[in-house]
């Protein structure tokens, strides 16, 4: 276990939930849309706090946003909303509950428009190919990057709210279009690129 430990990213610390984040999803490559829609709003809703507050939250989310079905999500009422701002399993912040609600009618504008928001993303990227960086230490790990920067300046040109570009390479992390797996982390050795649907 301790040659374990040595070989993960520093950042996941000790944290159960920390860990398996880091061990079981952070920089897997994510192709499905709902799933890439899931981080999101997990994304968006970091904005300002620690990603642990968020990963705490991810379950009341969940139930918050119907499973992160973008289309119910997309009709959600205002009755809802003010349901939401009572419930304590999400951050209980009124623009960011909106901005969810509005960023999922985006989200499926951007899959009519592409295809599928997967598409989307990989459209910022040379060769449409995912990152893999090869740091040596977290100090190395920017906290954006020249498609972050393309991505995020688009998606704000489109209406999205909350996606600045150091939350934008945050989403690109987290669904492993960047994979920051730092030079001798074991989930290195164990990517896979799946096939797409």
């Amino acid at each position: 276990m301790k040659d374990l430990i040595n070989a993960r990213c520093g950042w996941a610390g000790t944290d159960e939930l920390y860990v398996r984040y880091h061990d079981e999803e952070w920089g897997k490559p994510v192709t499905d849309d709902r799933t890439l829609f899931e981080f999101l709003v997990l994304e968006s809703a970091q904005a300002g706090l620690s990603w642990i507050t968020v990963l705490r939250k991810r379950e009341g989310y969940r139930e918050a946003f119907h499973h992160f079905q973008v289309e119910r999500v997309a009709q959600m009422t205002a009755d809802e909303v003010g349901r939401l701002m009572q419930f304590e399993g999400i951050v209980r912040n009124r623009l960011k509950i909106d901005s969810t609600i509005r960023n999922a009618k985006l989200f499926m504008a951007v899959q009519e428009e592409f295809g599928s928001f997967y598409d989307y993303t990989l459209s910022f990227f040379p060769d449409r190919k995912p990152v893999v960086n090869h740091f040596t230490s977290l100090s190395q790990i920017p906290s954006t990057s020249p498609e972050s920067d393309a991505m995020s300046k688009d998606m704000k040109k489109r209406g999205f709210k909350f996606f600045g570009s150091t939350i934008c390479y945050a989403f690109l992390q987290a669904a492993g279009f960047v994979d920051d797996h730092l030079e001798g982390c074991f989930c290195r050795s164990n990517r896979t690129v799946p096939a797409r649907p």
